[in-house]
């Protein structure tokens, strides 16, 4: 089992390391840079035979060929070293240990291990060379006791006494261990696990079952069947034994505690034995107590054990064997399904049917012992210390910084964890208020050393409502509180604030006095106080300064809880702040809206420091009384000293210039993203005279950590593209935002200096509306970004620096491309009828949520008519417009208005009243008229799904009829989860890592991109775990370099691990899951394991339809690539059907003169021309030209390649004619037209073709879309890969260095298959074919060779692109041209 054991603790850490080192791939990477020198397509077919010989066996392998090498690691990276270790039970086992590892790690590894993960107490030795023996404390690292590097060093594990504490978690670690319910085993492992199994069988039997398996389209017809094949069944649960509870002749009498006596467990066996054990300090053993009364002498002498696993297998042989079963399951799963994942994602379907709920003492026994918090009661966390004290971690040097980031981020996730259970008791009413003598709407709360507080849903107040009344009945109450600092103002009885005890106190009220509506607008002001929107920017402003990360500055540890329509704010706690007046505490900025403005030099001196970084302008404003002081943050931002002598920063709603765009009381939390502001910083200083190009220099050789100290602090937009600002901090800094502008508070400082900074403002705001959407929208029409539902559409709108808010007016922009404006318009639906649900969730008492939910769902998607009168609509919403007004937090509602109508908060609610406040909301909130179809467009599962993930619904996953009058019964509802936005810190050495290996892969230099790639994922896995979106993106990128290195089972490895993590981190449907399944399929295609590759694309298509419905271009283009295996596997029938679908598809959203339309057109040429009807090849590439000169012009080399095709198929043509006038055989077209006659819905497209329908209207905005970037991409996380790739390639221009296009070394046969059934023809005509399919190869996946094609990661790889014109790369001719530049 040693073998094993290595294996199976892989991972942790240390093999994932190791295997992310391997040497072995760098032998073919130099083989793909050698290629790359000839530079012409045939070199590239020599590795593709080899690939098919060695495919099979190495696939099988997979595994063990990326491990196997990593005993030699490269220069730099972590190395790893043979240790051994003697188990408790004597067995002896081998793990590979970094020096740098913790004591703490291997504990970790041990727990993971086979044979040892049932051990919890004990002690480590570490038995040297020499023959001295160190015993190990945990937070040793194995470094500073002994040199393990010289090898001869072994472990020993030594049985530790227990204590309750450690005996306790003992017995829930065996729970644990007895449930298979941590397993989370991928649809993906099954699939190749079952092909393993099956690989006996015959291979011809095989293919038959593939085509039966996906022959047909009718799944994508229906989407809601769809939802009932996204879940796995749950696998069967193995049974070890019957229960394990504890025994109620607890807790022990005080004279058997003198003997050690800790615990009493009652166990029954599968053999029907029931047993009662002693724990005691030193081992387990089963007692010789009756039924009721406790004798504690040990029953038999034999039955006694260090561990309870250990004594359970020597009572019961059931339990042995039922204990193996259950370690074998876990280790058949890949290493990754078993990894707990910190921040899991929740699921918006349930099982369907719902399984029984069964008895388990044990589960019972968790829920009513375990408390909201993590820790068990009287062990509370001191999060913020905890919190603090990691950031005064030392991190000069990588290994300090791994240190560092791993305690930041382990404590960190515990703190979401704790804040989420937290809020959840604050809901459900279980935690009380710290203040309860105080006015509801002011309660706040602490738990578990956490800070509650609430924020309002102020924009949907807003709504039909009048807004005098509305400020008069809403300040009172929902001016909530959202920081902790309140604590010492809730102790002074708010004396110094007549609204909140808040230290987001209301900003504007004192400072508009030349406004005649100054009190009622202050009034508005203040009921805004704690809101949505400036709980959001408080989260961002806080992520932004941890980013800044300015030694001796502090900020709180923050989450929002989204649940019932609440949302809660959490933070931690700032020491002292609860324990009464510290009246000098305030050091820094205003909690009176600027009369009094505190400032400390001190203080001062960091903000500017982390001013600096964040582009904020050191600045004077003038107080209530006009003295100036001088800020280099917003007037409400508070500095605060805690007993424990730390500077604080909090409320930090504004650390980016206010939206230009957007101003006016009501807007006065529009800011904008940093992103936009790091993208224009960017662009102001590119156009600034001195050569500002140097400084980027650092960002490619930043592998490691020059500048990592630097970039630290600007890395805000961590999801933003332009990381880069960073660098350019000579111009960077002459850019500063003055925060304070366009604000209510008064600035000093000359009125030039004023105008000048409100330009630079406006001036964002104007590059934001005239440079960065439009850019934005040509990259939407031009598919290089090409989001597909509501999460990656905001994602890439973030990434962009575009707020959500300007969803409307972007929407406005892409009406003419009809998949665009279905997300979008769905998008703000969605969003507004997030609002209109909270609403009804906040009103509902306990007893009511389910219904409530059940009844918004049939009046949203369904057709609810008024319960009695027409009036009934509107009086229901008066009645809510009231009854909202009445209880901010609708847990109290519970004894409001509603419970006294029963029902009545939601059973007047219709279609028509929900309707018109979501079209009320979307012309408020996004200036966005609803069209009058939507109702009907949001019958769809895309716009379902959407709904449930932001208000954290679960459904059952059962068919559901959407166009029925009401769909939903109240038991499809079966959960309700909390949504959570936290302040996670990320790793920004990894980010650059990345970056660069983006870089080098687009100027083709595999090996060293795969060097950072890996070093970026062995970062990742030490600080992260494996577990974490941006250890995913490494394994897409590292599959990448090994498929265009030739080593497709390397990149199989490689894609798999990407496509576990993305199940595990966003979802099992979320797209990037989708496009892991198509990037695995493509690779099975590349080993000829057609059936497996054909069952992940038809996962493919299941996900994409979940996620963006049938109608998108990422599924046309997953068609083609479905098409191209049929193909492969001689089917024509079913490849053209698929094709004729993509080709509908194309036509339909994008024009029949756009050139992912020429892609469907050009791949039906090269089907037809394989069933030798050369006459519809020589129609359909036509077409394909004609859209190529239109939209790229003549001289365009895919216009060339296209016209070169063309050329072959009217030799082959003629050919055909001449042997048929020589009588020497049959037509071969007749196959071709017989099908054809079969389906008359392919006849009447080739009517069209040829009649030239509609290729009039081409849209002139697609000609920047290349034939073979046809393939959409544009995830968030892609785009920033093609922006870096972009200025890489300006950058070299300006060096005058040329970027070179690999051709990937495996170019697979699909080729010779049509070269084999189409007639031999000229050579020419075959080499240029040759360049064609590696080209199209290579535009799967990091298509090498341009900027947009890096985005092309994202979309399904085009394996489609294998048989369009050799455009889909780069041709031949233009490869010349560039070797002869690089000569």
């Amino acid at each position: 089992m040693a073998g094993k054991s290595k294996g199976g603790r892989n991972k942790a850490k240390a093999q994932a390391a190791s295997q992310a080192v391997p040497v072995e791939p760098v032998v073919p990477v130099t083989d793909g840079v050698q290629e790359d020198k000839p530079e012409n397509g045939v070199v590239s077919e020599a590795p593709a035979a080899e690939v098919g010989a060695v495919d099979v066996e190495k696939e099988e392998g997979d595994a063990a060929s990326v491990a196997q090498p990593a005993e030699k690691p490269a220069e730099g990276e972590l190395h790893l070293y043979p240790v051994s270790v003697k188990t408790q039970s004597g067995e002896k086992l081998e793990l590979q240990l970094s020096p740098g590892d913790s004591v703490i790690d291997v504990k970790q590894f041990l727990l993971d291990a086979p044979e040892t993960c049932f051990y919890t107490c004990y002690d480590l030795i570490l038995h040297t060379k020499d023959g001295s023996a160190h015993q190990l404390e945990d937070y040793n690292e194995i470094s500073e006791i002994a040199d393990i590097t010289a090898g001869g060093c072994s472990l020993e594990m030594v049985a530790a006494t227990y204590d309750e504490r450690s005996i306790r978690s003992h017995l829930r670690r065996v729970r644990e261990l007895l449930s298979l319910s941590s397993l989370h085993v991928s649809l993906s492992t099954s699939l190749a696990l079952q092909q393993e199994s099956t690989q006996g069988k015959n291979a011809a039997d095989a293919g038959k079952t593939a085509n039966q398996e996906l022959d047909g389209l009718n799944y994508m017809e229906d989407t809601t069947v769809a939802l009932t094949n996204l879940l796995a069944s749950a696998p069967a649960e193995i049974k070890c034994v019957d229960s394990i509870v504890f025994s109620s002749f607890n807790p022990p009498p005080s004279y058997r505690r003198l003997h050690g006596d800790l615990i009493y467990i009652d166990v029954v066996t599968l053999e029907g034995n029931a047993y009662c054990i002693t724990g005691s300090s030193k081992s387990f053993y089963v007692n010789a107590s009756s039924e009721n009364i406790l004798d504690s002498r040990p029953l038999k002498q034999s039955h006694e054990a260090s561990t309870l696993v250990g004594l359970l297998q020597k009572v019961s042989a059931k339990f042995k064997k039922g204990f193996r079963e259950i370690l074998d399951r876990k280790a058949s799963a890949h290493p990754f399904e078993n990894v707990q994942a910190l921040l899991p994602v929740t699921s918006w379907l349930g099982a369907y049917p719902v399984s029984e709920h069964k008895r388990d003492a044990a589960r019972a026994e968790d829920s009513v012992v375990l408390s909201y918090g993590t820790e068990l009661i009287g062990m509370q966390r001191d999060w913020n210390e905890e919190l603090q004290s990691c950031r005064e971690f030392p991190h000069g040097n990588p290994q300090e910084r791994i240190l560092r980031g791993r305690a930041l981020y382990k404590v960190t996730c515990d703190f979401v964890d704790a804040a989420v259970k937290g809020a959840v008791g604050v809901i459900n009413r279980c935690i009380p208020p710290i203040n309860p003598t105080d006015p509801e709407c002011f309660h706040m709360y602490v738990h578990n050393n956490i800070f509650f507080s609430f924020a309002v849903d102020s924009d949907y107040e807003q709504i039909s409502k009048d807004h005098k009344l509305d400020c008069q009945n809403g300040s009172s109450r929902s001016t909530l509180v959202t920081s902790p600092d309140l604590g010492a103002k809730a102790d002074r009885k708010h004396t110094d604030s007549s609204v909140a005890p808040n230290s987001k106190t209301e900003e504007p009220n004192g400072v508009l006095d030349n406004n005649p509506d100054a009190s009622a607008e202050a009034q508005i002001a203040d009921s805004e106080q704690a809101t949505y929107a400036s709980a959001n920017n408080d989260l961002k402003g806080t992520k932004s300064y941890q980013e800044a990360d300015v030694p001796g500055l502090y900020n709180l540890a923050m989450a929002i809880i989204d649940y019932r329509g609440h949302r809660v704010v959490a933070q931690s706690i700032i020491p002292g702040i609860l324990q009464g007046d510290k009246s000098d505490s305030l050091l820094y900025g205003s909690v009176d809206n600027g009369k009094k403005i505190s400032w400390n030099e001190a203080f001062h001196a960091k903000v500017v420091e982390a001013a600096k970084r964040l582009h904020v302008k050191e600045h004077v404003v003038l107080d209530g009384s006009g003295n100036p002081v001088k800020l280099a943050a917003t007037v409400e931002c508070k500095g605060i000293v805690g007993s424990d002598d730390r500077h604080y920063i909090l409320d930090l709603m504004r650390v980016t210039p206010r939206d230009s765009n957007f101003i006016g009381l009501q807007h006065r939390f529009c800011v904008l993203r940093p992103e936009l502001v790091a993208s224009f910083v960017e662009a102001e200083s590119i156009k600034q005279p001195p050569a500002e190009k140097v400084p980027d220099v650092p960002a490619e050789s930043n592998g490691q950590d020059a500048t990592a100290t630097i970039v630290e602090g600007h890395d805000k937009s961590d999801e933003s593209s332009a990381p880069r600002p960073a660098e350019n901090t000579d111009s960077a800094a002459e850019i500063l935002f003055n925060p304070n502008v366009f604000t209510e508070y008064k600035l000093a400082g000359s009125p030039e200096e004023i105008a000048a900074d409100e330009a630079l403002v406006k001036k964002v705001g104007s590059y934001l509306l005239e440079t960065v959407i439009p850019k934005f929208v040509q990259d939407l029409c031009s598919l290089d970004v090409s989001p597909m539902d509501g999460q990656t559409l905001t994602d890439v709108l973030h990434s962009n620096g575009i707020n959500v808010r300007y969803l409307g007016k972007v929407a406005g922009m892409i009406k003419q491309l009809p998949h665009l404006w279905d997300l979008f318009s769905a998008e703000i639906i969605v969003r507004s009828a997030k609002h209109v649900v909270k609403d009804i969730l906040r009103q509902s008492p306990d007893h009511n949520i389910g219904p409530a939910v059940a009844h918004f769902l049939n009046c949203f998607i369904g057709k609810v008519l008024a319960a009695s009168t027409k009036g009934s609509a509107a009086q229901s919403k008066s009645q809510k417009g009231h009854e909202t007004q009445k209880s901010t937090k609708g847990q109290k509602s519970g004894h409001s208005a509603s419970s006294r109508k029963g029902q009545s908060a939601y059973s007047h609610l219709t279609s028509d009243g929900i309707w018109s406040d979501i079209k009320e909301f979307a012309k408020h909130k996004y200036q966005f008229e609803v069209p009058d179809d939507a109702r009907v467009g949001a019958k769809r599962v895309a716009v379902l799904r959407n709904l449930c993930q932001k208000v954290g619904i679960t459904i059952a996953a059962r068919k559901y009829d959407l166009n029925a009058a009401a769909p939903f019964q109240p038991s499809d509802i079966l959960n309700l989860q909390p949504v959570v936005k936290h302040s996670v810190p990320t790793c920004t050495d990894a980010r650059k890592l990345m970056e660069a290996g983006k870089i080098r892969m687009a100027e083709g230099t595999l090996n060293e991109a795969y060097a950072l790639f890996n070093e970026a994922f062995s970062l990742l896995q030490q600080i992260n775990g494996p577990m974490h979106k941006d250890a995913a993106n490494c394994c897409r990128y590292l599959a990448m370099v090994l498929y265009h290195a030739g080593d497709t089972a390397g990149a199989i490895v490689q894609q798999h691990r990407e496509l576990v993590i993305n199940e595990r981190c966003l979802g099992l449907d979320h797209p990037d899951t989708a496009h892991s399944y198509g990037n695995m399929a493509l690779f099975y295609h590349g080993l000829n394991q057609t059936e497996l590759a054909l069952r992940h694309m038809s996962r493919t298509l299941l996900l994409l339809s979940l996620a963006s419905g049938p109608d998108h271009p990422d599924v046309a283009a997953t068609l083609i690539n479905v098409a191209m295996m049929y193909q492969d596997a001689s089917n024509m029938s079913t490849a053209l059907r698929y094709l004729q679908e993509a080709l509908k598809k194309n036509e339909r959203l994008l024009g029949p003169g756009h050139i992912q339309t020429a892609v469907c057109y050009h791949a039906l040429a090269i089907a037809f021309s394989c069933m030798g009807a050369y006459k519809l090849s020589i129609q359909h590439e036509t077409k394909t030209h004609d859209i190529l000169v239109k939209q790229l012009g003549n001289d365009d080399s895919r216009t060339k390649d296209s016209e070169n095709w063309l050329n072959t198929f009217k030799g082959r043509e003629q050919q055909v004619n001449a042997q048929k006038q020589k009588g020497r055989g049959t037509n071969p077209s007749d196959s071709a037209i017989d099908f054809i006659k079969a389906h008359p819905g392919l006849y009447q497209a080739m009517k069209a073709i040829q009649s030239g329908d509609g290729s009039a209207n081409i849209n002139k905005s697609h000609n920047a879309a290349v034939v073979g970037e046809g393939l959409p991409r544009g995830r968030g996380v892609d785009e920033r890969g093609a922006k870096a790739t972009a200025e890489a390639r300006k950058k070299a221009a300006a060096r005058g260095v040329t970027l070179r296009n690999v051709p990937p070394a495996n170019s697979v046969s699909e080729l010779n298959q049509i070269l084999s059934l189409i007639n031999s023809a000229a050579t020419s005509a075959t080499t240029n074919t040759q360049t064609t399919e590696s080209e199209g190869k290579q535009s799967n996946g990091p298509a090498l060779n341009g900027t947009k094609e890096t985005k092309e990661t994202n979309g399904p790889p085009a394996k489609a692109d294998g048989h369009t014109p050799v455009g889909l790369g780069a041709s031949l001719e233009l490869k010349k041209q560039k070797s002869k530049q690089k000569a």
